[in-house]
């Protein structure tokens, strides 16, 4: 059993309650649009990180994070990119890939729209974490949090954040 904590389009801002939020998970999916490479660091030192870059993410970024990022986690096969829409309305990019090799679950971000949906033409679960950053039209912060526990992907938390936080240092 592995838990997941999913987040995206951060901007350059990392909200100190994500490391409350995913304390208990065991990885965390960073869906692009990262925007510093300090953030990268911070998760990397917090928990495993599997991330790819977005389109606001500069060279640092992309030299480290990939476009596409295929990988299992348990028995789930995974592809997680920045651009990749949802069903009926995929990135090209994502639908040439998708035309390789359907993932179980299709994990992207860039709208900054929360959205869980089962593709039932392709069968696989898309997911996309909106926006854990403060920039951008969205008016909650968002992350998801669940469990893969062999082929089963369950217990999908929705976190939402307020956007105007006082940070104390």
């Amino acid at each position: 059993m592995t838990t997941i904590g999913v987040l995206s389009d951060t901007h350059n801002y990392l909200d100190p309650r994500v490391f409350t939020h995913f304390a208990a998970c065991d990885e965390i999916w960073h869906a692009g649009d990262i925007g510093s490479l300090h953030i990268v660091d911070e998760l990397m030192a917090f928990k495993p990180l599997r991330a790819v870059h977005g389109n606001i993410d500069g060279y640092d970024i992309r030299h480290v994070c990939p476009m596409f990022l295929r990988f299992t986690c348990e028995k789930v096969n995974v592809l997680l990119t920045h651009i990749g829409g949802y069903p009926n309305h995929y990135s090209p990019e994502a639908k040439a890939l998708l035309r390789t090799e359907i993932p179980d679950m299709f994990v992207c971000g860039h709208s900054h729209i929360l959205k869980v949906q089962y593709d039932q033409h392709l069968k696989m679960l898309t997911v996309n974490p909106g926006a854990a950053g403060r920039y951008g039209f969205h008016k909650v912060q968002t992350l998801l949090r669940f469990v893969i526990d062999g082929k089963d992907i369950r217990d999908m938390e929705v976190i939402e954040l307020s956007l105007h936080v006082q940070e104390t240092k």
